[in-house]
This record gives structure tokens, sequence and C-alpha cells, in this order.
């Protein structure tokens, strides 16, 4: 009888025992999944799928659905526009209906009111559009004064810089087609077609190709690197400030 009763006792430590082991074993599963949670957890979602980080970010937001906005007063105004992301202080500040638009820098797409499909990267990238639509402008005050140019693609530093409505632009380095306001023209490299103003259907590629160019229909490529050009017509940083709505 003391040996069935030491036995049946053996039995029931090492059962506990192992019962003990597994939840162990659990436990350290289940903490590295815990530890991985965000703490505090994550704010700034709202319903729609709309989400907002920074002072009157998505102020105005009535129906819109699948918006981004990450700064001060990015999409301020927008009402109904949809699947927008603004990154930067008053990113898309002025739009109320445009959809699937994507601002990041200060005052990119400031002030696209119901311009669609539209990229800006870089401050004051596309600064002043309105309703232009399928533009894409990646640099620092590159397509700043566009306000209704469409399928325009500007990247580099000032490139179309002063483009209002032309369309079917291509500038491809700094201050490429800068003081352009024609169609079609296409521009690869530092200073290309920089003074053409109302010539359409140019292309220039290399550095300063066209540089003085204002006629239509030329094409250039240039071989040789191209003697220093005049300064481009840039305005300073507190003067393009003023150009926007505040």
């Amino acid at each position: 009888m003391k040996a069935v009763i030491k036995t049946s006792i053996g039995r029931s430590a090492f059962g506990g025992f192992a019962f003990t082991l597994i939840a162990l074993v659990l436990g350290c599963f289940a903490l590295p999944q815990k530890a991985q949670a965000v703490v505090p957890a994550p704010d700034g979602g709202y319903p729609g799928g709309n989400a907002a980080e920074g002072t009157d970010a998505l102020l105005s937001l009535t129906s819109g659905v699948w918006d981004t906005a990450l700064g001060f007063q990015a999409l301020n105004h927008d009402t109904t526009g949809k699947q927008n992301t603004a990154i930067g202080a008053r990113a898309l500040f002025s739009d109320t209906v445009g959809n699937y638009n994507t601002a990041a820098g200060v005052y990119a797409l400031y002030s696209n009111i119901n311009g669609w499909f539209n990229n800006a990267v870089g401050a004051y990238a596309l600064a002043n559009n309105v309703s232009g639509n399928s533009n894409t402008a990646n640099g620092y005050g590159a397509l700043y004064n566009s306000t209704e140019g469409n399928d325009n693609t500007a990247n580099g530093f000032g490139a179309l810089y002063l483009n209002t409505a032309g369309f079917g632009n291509t500038a491809m380095g700094s201050l490429a087609l800068n003081l352009n306001t024609g169609n079609a023209n296409t521009a690869i490299g530092y200073q290309t077609l920089l003074r053409n103003t109302t010539g359409i259907a140019n292309t220039a590629i290399g550095r300063g190709a066209l540089g003085f160019s204002t006629g239509d229909s030329n094409t250039a490529l240039a071989i040789q690197p191209a003697p220093p050009l005049p300064p481009p017509v840039m305005l300073s940083v507190s003067a393009q400030t003023s150009l926007v709505r505040t």
C-alpha cells in the first residue's frame, strides 16, 4: 500500500511540474508579442480611413475618405476630397474637393483646390496649382507658378518654375524650362531651354542646350559643356511665401 501511495504521489508531482513547465514556455512566447505593441497606442485615426496629426490638420473634413494629413494645417480645407496625402506645414492647405493628390513638403500643392492626380515633393513644389491635373513636381519650387497646367513633369530645383498653364512639358534638371509657359517641350539637363517662354514642341538635351531659344519645334543636343548662362529669374523664399494665399 505504501509503494502504491508513493507511486501515485510521484506521478502527481511530475504532472504538476510538466503543467508548470508548459505554462512557462507558452508565457515566453506570449511576452515578445505583447512587447511589440506600440505604447502609447497610435492616435489620429478617424472614420472613413482618415488619419491626421498636427494643428488643424484635416480641420474641415466632412465626407472625404482615405485622406492622410501630417503637419500644421495640412489638408486644412479638405471637405469631400479623397485619397489625398499631405505631409508638411500647409501641404495641400486649400484642397477642398481634389482627389488622389500627394504633397510632401512645406507649402507643397498649397493652393490646389480641385486638381486631381498631382504629385509634389519638395518645399513650394506646385505651390500655386489650383485646378491642374496629372502634374509631377520633384524639387524645391518645381512647377511653382503652375496654376492650371496639365500633364507636366518637373524634376529639379526650379524646373518649370514660371509655367502657369502650359501642358505636356517635361523638365529634368535644375532650372530646366525655368521661364517656360509653352507646351509640349522636353528639356533634360541643367538650364536646358532656360529662357524658352512661349515656344512649343522643343527638345533639348545637355547642359544649357537651347538656353536662349524662344521658337518652336527645335531640337538640340549639347555635346560640349555650354558657357555659363545669365542668372535665371528666381524669387527669394520670402517673396515666394508672399505669392501664395495665407
